[in-house]
């Protein structure tokens, strides 16, 4: 009846490829064909067991019965005129919740007394087995019913499966593949299983083909009734620091601490770090050599800039690292964060007149950023008239009210070109600003000189006419003259 080569080969592949053991596949087997025997030749409230021999291919099939008495049976109910039961009144006397009362089916349980007729020392809710006649031509709707049962059981087994393998990788970063890109989310492959990125926990502004690798942390794993479900992540803040520890010996072994993180998935991050041996620079251990480790971590986020600054327990100082590139005056404190009532703690940041865009940044991101990064309000004042100019809280509101006369939020060059105190400058951007110096300085020298700006095509078309007009003349000149020449001749 069966092919036991087919079958062993099918459940070596199976243990190889999809990591389910070969005893849980003969038990789904197992079961499949005991639910097919119940289908085809049992009766309705049977408990019914199969038994396979991977060796000789043959089946056994026993019916189960279970032991009671009289104590553990609900009352039969009464019938009407028509041998149908009455509804029975909801019962006022609680039932034991450990061992509730049944109904008697004389197809799965059998009373004690009987029992001990054909085994002495029986005891209650003991199982006895009765063997079954042995069958071996299934219908079709048994085998599609046994089909189904062995399905169920691949699917189980390979959700224990990923379970054992992923549980213990939440918070890790994983490497798949990309499998498809559908509503907004990242489908990717990581062998046994499909992970989901949603749109949320994507970088904007990625984009990933089929087939290319792809990194990410796992969020969570969760199971559901369809499977299971793993989360990922690249714009979770944890993912900077997952990344930052594969790169840096000195976050693994625990000799540096991440203690805050900020961050706004591909533009900007603000991260703070504290080195537990004094004797560690804890800045220089994320950057590396020659920006070594911060330049791999920043490929990996699409050029995202990094500012690591390094935390301190005092809280003057660590607010005005926070707000770097900016150089800051003066910090000053006008509330304590108070715990109990839920409240963060104010600070006043004083900036000079040429450190206004660096404190706030493009649209407030380096003070919200700070913000985020401290758990602190923070407001920035001009130190030069002591007007607020921006105001931002840890939950990421910001507001800026810089006066119109300053270049807070105009001055798009300052705020472009201002690196990330990790950054490291290109080639080719160096070299075309160099290129931009030079005529720069030509067109300015130009100015200097005397001559006038033109601003429309109409200057343009005014200055040139007059040199037209003179060539134009010395052409028509030099023709003339040798036209006489010739008649000369």
């Amino acid at each position: 009846m069966f092919d036991l080569k087919v079958i062993n080969s099918v459940l070596t592949e199976m243990e190889e490829e999809r990591g389910i053991p070969r005893e849980r596949m003969i038990d789904a087997i197992e079961q499949s064909l005991a639910t097919a025997y119940k289908k085809e030749f049992g009766k309705r409230g049977q408990i019914v067991t199969c038994a396979f021999d991977m060796e000789t291919g043959t089946t056994t099939f026993n019916q189960i019965k279970i032991v009671v008495d009289e104590s553990m049976l609900k009352p039969e109910p009464e019938l009407d005129e028509e041998g149908n039961p009455i509804e029975e009144e909801v019962e006022t006397e609680e039932e034991d919740e450990e061992n509730p009362k049944v109904r008697f089916d004389e197809e799965k349980h059998i009373m004690i007394d009987t029992a001990k007729m054909i085994k002495k020392d029986v005891e209650l809710n003991e199982e006895l087995v009765f063997p079954l006649e042995a069958k071996d031509d299934f219908g079709r709707i048994a085998a599609q019913t046994a089909k189904q049962v062995i399905m169920q059981k691949i699917r189980e087994a390979e959700k224990e499966s990923a379970l054992a393998e992923f549980g213990q990788k939440a918070g890790d970063i994983v490497i798949g593949h990309v499998q498809r890109f559908e509503r907004g989310n990242l489908y990717v492959d990581l062998g046994r299983v499909t992970a989901i990125m949603p749109y949320e926990e994507q970088i904007p502004g990625e984009r990933f083909k089929p087939g290319e690798r792809l990194r990410a942390i796992l969020l969570a794993v969760e199971e559901t009734p369809r499977g299971i479900f793993l989360k990922l992540s690249r714009s979770h803040p944890d993912f900077l620091v997952s990344l930052f520890t594969v790169e840096a010996p000195e976050l693994q072994t625990g000799a540096v601490e991440v203690k805050a993180v900020a961050r706004e998935a591909g533009a900007r991050s603000k991260i703070a770090v504290h080195a537990v041996d004094e004797h560690i620079d804890p800045v220089g251990s994320l950057v590396g050599q020659r920006g070594v480790r911060v330049s791999t971590v920043m490929s990996e986020l699409g050029g995202e800039k990094i500012d690591i600054i390094e935390w301190s327990p005092e809280v003057t100082e660590f607010l005005e690292d926070s707000l770097s590139p900016a150089q800051v005056m003066s910090i000053k404190i006008e509330a304590e964060p108070n715990e109990e009532e839920g409240e963060r703690g104010h600070a006043i940041a004083e900036v000079s007149g040429d450190q206004q865009s660096l404190a706030i940044g493009r649209g407030g991101q380096n003070v919200r950023l700070a913000a985020k990064l401290t758990g602190w309000k923070i407001d920035i004042i001009s130190a030069n008239t002591g007007e607020d100019l921006a105001e931002a809280d840890a939950d990421g509101s910001v507001e800026v009210d810089a006066p119109a006369d300053t270049a807070v939020g105009q001055d798009d060059a300052v705020l472009e070109s201002e690196d990330a105190t990790t950054d490291q400058p290109d080639l080719e951007e160096v070299l075309d600003e160099e290129d931009d110096t030079k005529d720069r300085d030509m067109t300015e020298g130009a100015v200097a000189e005397g001559e006038d700006e033109i601003d429309t095509p109409e200057e343009a078309e005014e200055e040139l006419a007059p040199a037209v007009d003179e060539e134009i003349a010395e052409e028509i000149e030099a023709t003339e003259e040798s036209e006489e020449e010739e008649k000369k001749d």
